[in-house]
């Protein structure tokens, strides 16, 4: 990615994609809307112009985050959902009608449902779509959409496995299609605004990061349950073994609560994947190693004993990137990123976090950018230097590349760089060797175990095709 590459204006103007008076006159016939549609809504975000936005997966983040993220933009309509759950389907329609009644002042009830995300991506209604479902299908979707010619959005971290990750980027970069991964953090202010600064030498030359993550419960009933009415599991379980099923490995069956999958290795690596996939990416972009990884990994963690949730639990774990920056990420730190230079350190995190003496589920906000020395923080950054990326929201600027086919802030490339790092040191976490990795090739030098686990067996018909 270039460093000063610019994010288009929200202005930019598309080209109609499906004829406008056919659009215009199916969006009336199903939305309610009058046959004669006023003059106000023609132009960049008239009916025939609009982004038609697909959702995969209706959860606690597509609902909290991605799909106000996308409806909030009058350039983009969500008409459709999908999910293998058929309550969260309805669920989901209910939501975006209801959203889109509001907006138009005018009964709507054109959001359509889908079970199966391929019938979904066959709509050629659809132009792009955004993937909010568990850790462990994002590859495959992402893969799928941008051969069915979907831009996509998709969720973080980019997959379960790095050799998943690699030929999600792949396949993306022979489609030519749009993907935005969902590292929101690039589109906050404090975020670049610390990288900039690193990236401009005003803490010297950067020599360290240290990296804190949260971390997750051990826990989790695995007693076998029925499987719920009209929810397709085998195709959840996707391309992981069958287990039985049981609530706390999958999602709460009423409401959108935080999902047991979360906790379990069969499904995601865990907070050094959840969280790590946005600290990393975001030390990456103030290190300008966006587009490699470590040269070497090493770390211990504790994994646990029994109950079903079985991702790490406190860990330590350190890299040696090939430019000589060595990098820590543990539990032990506080949850955000800092970068130690040879004239001092810039701390940088997310606005909120739980503080060591709130009560439960209370959070206490912290100063989300500070220094070694607060002069660091007023200086600026001149028309010479290195000025990154600018975005000030993520959903946005997607919606700007679909339009503009520029590059998005948070390319596949990038995602699946963060993603990988973030998959060795899980690796490292498992072996408890010091590994030597060739971010090139991407594979590790000189060890045939550690190799084998930058893939999974994957069960059919859920397979991933390179």
């Amino acid at each position: 990615m270039s460093e000063t590459s610019a994010a288009p204006p929200r202005t930019v103007q598309t080209k109609n994609r499906r004829d406008f008076l056919k659009g215009t006159a199916a969006l009336a016939a199903t939305a309610g809307f009058p046959t004669i549609v006023p003059a106000a809504v023609f132009g960049q975000n008239a009916p025939s112009n609009r982004i038609n936005v697909g959702a995969i997966g209706v959860g606690r983040i597509s609902r909290g985050h991605d799909l106000p993220g996308i409806w909030k933009y009058d350039q983009a309509r969500i008409i459709a959902v999908c999910d293998l759950d058929p309550n969260r389907v309805d669920a989901g329609k209910t939501l975006v009608n209801g959203v889109y009644a509001k907006k138009t002042g005018q009964t709507y009830n054109a959001t359509l449902g889908f079970n199966d995300y391929r019938e979904l991506l066959a709509n050629k209604d659809i132009d792009a779509v955004v993937i909010s479902t568990p850790d462990h299908q994002h590859a495959i979707l992402a893969v799928d959409a941008v051969r069915a010619g979907k831009d996509v959005y998709l969720q973080k971290p980019a997959s379960l496995t790095i050799s998943e990750g690699r030929t999600m980027a792949d396949a993306v970069k022979q489609s030519g299609r749009i993907l935005q991964i969902g590292s929101q953090q690039r589109s906050w202010k404090q975020f670049r605004r610390a990288c900039e600064l690193v990236r401009n030498g005003r803490i010297g030359e950067i020599k360290h990061v240290e990296i804190g993550l949260p971390g997750d419960p051990s826990g989790g009933d695995p007693t076998p349950m029925p499987v719920p009415a009209g929810f397709n599991y085998d195709a959840w379980l996707g391309s992981t073994p069958v287990v039985p099923y049981t609530v706390d490995r999958v999602m709460p069956t009423k409401g959108f609560d935080r999902p047991g999958w979360l906790r379990c290795e069969q499904f995601g690596a865990g907070m050094i994947t959840g969280w790590g996939a946005h600290h990393v990416d975001t030390a990456h972009w103030g290190m300008n190693t966006e587009l490699t990884g470590p040269i070497e990994i090493w770390g211990t963690a504790e994994f646990p004993k029994s109950g079903l949730w079985d991702v790490h639990g406190p860990f330590k774990t350190h890299a040696v990137y090939e430019n000589g920056i060595t990098m820590t990420i543990s539990g032990e730190f506080q949850n955000g990123i800092k970068f130690y230079g040879t004239h001092g350190w810039i701390f940088v995190c997310r606005d909120e976090q739980a503080s060591p003496t709130a009560a439960a589920g209370e959070k206490a906000k912290i100063e989300p950018l500070v220094a070694s020395d607060p002069k660091i923080l007023d200086s600026v950054i001149g028309p010479n230097e290195v000025h990154l990326y600018y975005s000030d929201d993520q959903h946005g600027n997607w919606l700007d590349c679909i339009r503009s086919r520029k590059e998005p802030i948070a390319p596949a490339e990038v995602g699946h760089r963060a993603c990988s790092t973030c998959l060795l040191h899980h690796i490292a976490m498992k072996t408890g060797r010091r590994l030597r990795w060739d971010p090139v090739k991407e594979k590790f030098k000189n060890d045939d175990d550690a190799n084998r686990r930058l893939s999974r067996p994957q069960r059919a018909p859920y397979v991933i095709h390179a």
